[in-house]
């Protein structure tokens, strides 16, 4: 995608069925310009629909993972956007990526090391499996800086931790480790810095091998089950039940029950 020394640059790479997506920025901590939010939107739209992936990985070059939005250069003087810039912009940008990275048909895997602010805490939140450095930093500095909170913050927050941890978070701008966000059901796990590739592949690794289409179908369905009633969410599981029965996954799934043997999903 775009590169440039100042706008930074977000590069993507695979490695059999998983798309390794960098944010590489680290001289700012990762910090997100303009045209980086523009191309990860760009790049997970295009994940969403490629039928050969089966895992995404979420990353940040150097020592960060991600600083969040970069709101210094944004609003430095003599380039302040203008009245109602933020509510036509931002549902297609920074709220578009929080969303794609929540509700694409695919595991979402983020490797979080170093520092996590604001919007780059939220992706870390929004990411299926978060693995982190146990010394990593989550931080929701919105309020520290006189400004709400955005990019799903007050939504992710409250549902997975809590009301009084997201207040905790929010309102007090209180700082958060990496194994604090892991006791907390932040994210899946923390580990040592040593530990953090490992444990991110051996992750990736097992749900790149697993029945894609189900793996989709179930996330999806635990989405909509956050603001359904239980007979509607039973409603959506059995039509995510009809698909999923028809995939050839299934009838290997079957199989090697059949066979007392481990299966051998190939994603479709």
């Amino acid at each position: 995608m775009r590169d440039d020394a100042d706008a930074g640059a977000v590069r993507q790479s695979r490695n059999g069925s998983v798309l390794r997506i960098t944010l590489d920025r680290p001289t700012r901590r990762n910090s997100l310009s303009h045209n980086m939010i523009d191309d990860l939107v760009a790049i997970m739209t295009a994940a969403a629909t490629d039928d050969s992936l089966r895992a995404v990985c979420l990353t940040g070059a150097g020592g960060d993972f991600c600083a969040g939005a970069d709101w210094v250069a944004t609003n430095s003087e003599g380039r302040r956007p203008r009245t109602g810039d933020l509510t036509r912009r931002i549902p297609h940008t920074a709220n578009r990526l929080v969303e794609l990275v929540a509700t694409i048909q695919l595991p979402v895997v983020c490797r979080l090391r170093g520092w996590a602010v604001g919007l780059g805490a939220n992706l870390a939140l929004a990411a299926d499996f978060t693995v982190a450095d146990a010394d990593a930093t989550l931080w929701e500095p919105f309020v520290d800086r006189g400004f709400s909170p955005d990019s799903g913050a007050t939504w992710l927050l409250p549902r997975l931790a809590g009301v009084s941890r997201a207040k905790r978070m929010l309102l007090l701008g209180e700082k958060v480790t990496g194994s604090e966000a892991a006791q907390w059901g932040l994210i899946h796990d923390a580990v040592a810095d040593d530990e953090l590739d490992t444990a991110t592949d051996e992750l990736l690794e097992r749900l790149a091998s697993g029945p894609t289409v189900a793996i989709g179908l179930a996330k999806q369905a635990i989405n909509y089950g956050l603001h359904a009633t239980l007979g509607q969410s039973m409603a959506h599981e059995l039509a995510s039940l009809e698909l999923s029965c028809r995939t050839a996954d299934f009838k290997e799934g079957l199989a090697a029950f059949r066979d007392r043997r481990t299966p051998d999903f190939h994603g479709r």
